[in-house]
């Protein structure tokens, strides 16, 4: 087994092990969207490019819907193997899996049947129309196995196994890019098969964790008599997992109303902002991965009831947040310039100025988020779920906001400000509370 117990031992070592497999993971993952994206707009054309992005907005409210729900399940099995419950942990394994395909495959029906008039509310052009659908439709079709294996992933995360998961996504990645590479680059298919490789590669890294639960990982396997949907333990996965998705779907709602204040500067502040918001993602998933094992790293150490165990490792996984900071904000501040080059051609000064502005201020505010990300960390692996819900809504709309009140005066500029003002009112609300929060629990020491 490739599960690590975080209650015994040094909480660095943990976090770092952790950590970098999930970094690799989500590396991998926007690294072949971007190919996805290059192999759509350059084989089938603008309308399908136009159709892919069209779809993406309302596919990732479901898949961080899903992701918040899977990281509340997560939560619980973290704290039941913490504790060494096996059972309880098989239960809501069990539980998770059940209830959630049950919803799932509710939301893919609904979503397949409802896509027409969707489409139509969101005004999409009628020369990509039909290809919206169809992509749109085809991607419903694979919610099920998307949930499904975020189930799995959250379990073997849970028990502090990330290696696992990264090895059967990648590999079902690489399968997805060869397909549409032969079939769509060669064979000439359209943007229906470039959706059905998505549904197949979900499928496929679902299968393949599955089987490997099943035959590698015999405590985990889910005995005849635990088969079902244990209430109590559904009720709890609900208040944490509810919350969760809730919170991951508050981002992407802000960024569509940052994205309408920045459609309204230009075509070069709009392909500026899509530059950079790339390179954001890159920026944040190792804080993010760091974020997820201090909630693994809390969780199975409450589970196990060693709180002494507790702030030791939150205090480790904020060190390593900031000296990734240091890194990051050093290379984006360095090379700013050449990176905004990899998107766009040389003689695209302008959209080059913009993103370098942009880059330049952001390699400084990085440094919030990192803070923010791993105080997240700590609140989900405690289960207050409440507070990173709160917290969250706080930054996402008061950096909304301040876009548009700053774009207009500072361009590039104020959309960087508006992002370290969000962050900063997160931390105004965070640090003072988790110094309450501890207080009323006894876990400040002394």
């Amino acid at each position: 087994m490739a599960t690590i117990d975080m209650t015994v031992g040094k909480p660095t070592p943990h976090l770092v092990n952790y950590a970098v497999p999930l970094v690799l993971t989500n590396v991998f993952q926007l690294s072949y969207n971007a190919l996805d994206v290059i192999i759509v707009g350059r084989f089938i054309g603008k309308e399908a490019l136009a159709a892919t992005g069209m779809a993406s907005p309302i596919m990732n409210l479901l898949i961080l819907g899903i992701s918040g729900l899977t990281m509340g399940a997560g939560v619980l099995m973290s704290e039941f193997f913490g504790a060494r419950d096996l059972a309880r942990f098989r239960r809501e394994m069990s539980t998770t899996i059940i209830a959630g395909l049950i919803l799932s495959i509710a939301v893919a029906a609904l979503g397949f049947a409802l896509t027409t008039p969707l489409l139509r509310v969101l005004n999409v052009p009628t020369a990509a129309f039909a290809q919206t659908r169809t992509y749109l439709r085809i991607t419903f079709l694979g919610v099920p196995f998307t949930y499904c294996y975020n189930a799995l992933a959250a379990a073997l995360k849970s028990a502090g196994d990330s290696r696992t998961p990264l090895v059967f996504l990648s590999i079902a990645l690489v399968i997805n890019g060869l397909l549409d590479f032969i079939c769509i680059g060669f064979l000439g298919f359209g943007i229906d098969w470039a959706a059905f490789t998505d549904v197949l590669a979900q499928g496929l890294a679902m299968v393949m964790t599955a089987v490997f639960m099943v035959v590698r990982m015999p405590d985990f396997r889910i005995r005849r008599d635990e088969f079902g949907i244990d209430t109590a333990l559904l009720r709890t996965t609900w208040k944490y997992g509810s919350v969760t998705a809730l919170q991951q779907s508050v981002q992407p709602i802000a960024k569509l109303i940052i994205q309408g204040a920045v459609n309204s500067l230009g075509v070069d502040v709009i392909a500026a902002f899509n530059a950079v918001t790339r390179i954001d993602d890159f920026a944040f998933t190792p804080q993010q991965s760091i974020s997820h094992g201090i909630t693994t790293y809390v969780a199975q150490n409450r589970g196990a009831d060693k709180p002494e165990h507790i702030r030791p490792g939150f205090r480790a996984g904020l060190r390593l947040e900031f000296v990734y900071w240091m890194i990051i904000g050093l290379v984006v501040l360095l090379f700013n310039r050449p990176i905004m080059h990899m998107f766009v051609t040389s003689d695209q000064t302008r959209v080059i100025d913009l993103g370098s502005q942009y880059l330049t201020t952001m390699a400084l505010f990085y440094l919030f988020p990192s803070f923010t990300n791993g105080i997240q960390g700590f609140f989900r692996g405690m289960g207050n779920m409440s507070v990173t819900l709160i917290s969250t809504f706080i930054q996402a709309s008061l950096r909304a906001v301040c876009t548009w009140l700053m774009i207009g005066s500072l361009g590039m500029y104020g959309i960087s400000f508006a992002c370290a003002i969000g962050w900063s009112a997160m931390l105004l609300f965070e640090v003072p509370y988790y110094f309450v929060y501890m207080r009323r629990r006894g876990l400040l020491g002394e």
